[in-house]
């Protein structure tokens, strides 16, 4: 049942290849079950009895496992199919789903949350190497801004399906719902063109081989700023409820919309134009997001501060992943996704922490529910603020010359 076209001459290929097809699909499948899920964690720990500060341990606590992984992921997707890969991590996702399910306390969530965070900490990296494997390099950009719009329209749908069904069957079914999306993707994945791993060559775990230094910056871009949507992952639905809005899932729904629109424009202009022309308005607009989140009370401001958000993190983030997958040889690209997402594990394990502390010590200062998560948004603006200026000073340069090598390519 494995599928084992050759991948390796793409560079006069079509962005839709049969290998890029079935890797789009697997990502909207899986994409879907996550987004179904994402928005009910934090909302099945609330009814667990967890504080604040417990939500965001909870919401970050995959993030522990996902990053303890990370030393084998490197090496994984250079010795073994990345297409048995997919299949795996997204079987053990699936389990996750399952404990989810069964969950009557906190520390059973906790549970879940670290299956999960294991099954992620290859799945990402894997995913995005299987989807440049399957590119051609002057497209680069385009295809993986291409690509990342499954997760867009997985965002739209997702939140809004599982809160809607959730009143309807309960939590425990619609996690194995979720988990019934994933065991379809684990058998999906094993359809995928994937080439057969090199020949052995070196040491199997070494610093090399575990971290893509090339892919260093962009990987402390991504901390921060995908460290930053964590916080609005985690608290804009219990934000939203606080306010007495109703239809809150909406606001994902906003923001993938945006996305389906904005990352194919914003892929055709770095190609064409470079990175940079894409990730610093990006980070701009992100961190305006904040501001705008900060001061929403009513569905439409959280409507226009997700469209906003989707022009920001939307567009810039598969470009800042675009950078770290073409700072690297093809053969070391599941190295380099494995960097980018090391970034992102460790701003989605610290940032909901942190903003849930923001939270709770506002709440001590007198600030009512609303209020104090509107005080945490605003703070989030600080991190984007900080990705900027790293990539300012140290990435700005790298990605010209990412663009120029494209080019030439």
């Amino acid at each position: 049942m494995t599928a084992s076209a050759p991948t390796t001459d793409v560079a006069d290929r079509s962005i839709w290849t049969r290998g890029f097809v079935y890797v789009f699909a697997i990502n909207l499948v899986i994409n879907l079950a996550q987004f179904m899920m994402n928005t009910l964690v934090p909302k099945l720990a609330v009814e667990l009895g967890a504080s604040a500060v417990v939500v965001g341990v909870v919401a970050g606590m995959f993030a522990v496992t996902a990053l303890s992984v990370r030393p084998v992921v490197g090496p994984a997707t250079v010795r073994l199919r990345r297409n048995h890969l997919l299949a795996g991590t997204s079987a053990v996702i699936m389990l996750a789903f399952v404990v989810y399910s069964v969950a009557d306390s906190v520390p059973v969530m906790m549970a879940g949350r670290l299956l999960h965070g294991a099954g992620m900490g290859f799945l990402a990296p894997v995913m995005l190497a299987l989807a440049s494997d399957n590119l051609p390099e002057r497209r680069m950009a385009s295809g993986i801004g291409i690509f990342s719009l499954g997760q867009a329209v997985a965002t739209a749908i997702g939140p809004s399906v599982g809160l809607a069904l959730q009143p309807l069957v309960g939590y425990r079914w619609t996690f194995l719902a979720g988990a019934v999306v994933l065991a379809l993707a684990s058998l999906l994945a094993l359809r995928v063109p994937s080439d057969p791993p090199a020949p052995p060559s070196g040491r199997l775990f070494s610093w090399r081989a575990f971290v893509a230094s090339e892919a260093a910056v962009p990987a402390v871009v991504l901390f921060f700023l995908a460290g930053a949507y964590a916080g609005v992952t985690s608290f804009v639905v219990l934000y939203g409820e606080a306010l007495g809005v109703r239809d809150i899932g909406l606001f994902f729904t906003a923001y993938a919309l945006c996305v389906l629109v904005s990352r194919p424009v914003a892929g055709r202009i770095a190609d064409r134009f470079g990175l940079t022309t894409v990730i610093l308005p990006g980070m701009a607009v992100f961190a305006a997001s904040f501001v705008l989140l900060a001061h929403a009370r009513t569905l439409g401001a959280f409507l226009v501060a997700g469209a906003v958000s989707a022009f920001g993190y939307g567009v810039c983030q598969p470009a800042i992943q675009t950078m770290s997958l073409m700072s690297v040889d093809k053969a070391r690209r599941g190295v380099a996704g494995n960097t980018s997402y090391i970034g992102v594990d460790l701003g989605y394990l610290v940032m909901p922490v942190v903003a849930g502390a923001v939270v709770s010590a506002a709440g001590r200062h007198g600030a009512d529910v609303a209020q104090s998560y509107s005080t945490m948004f605003l703070t989030l603006v600080v991190p984007v603020v900080l990705g900027m200026v790293v990539f300012l000073v140290r990435g700005r340069r790298r990605a010209t010359r990412v663009h120029e090598v494209s080019t030439d390519a």
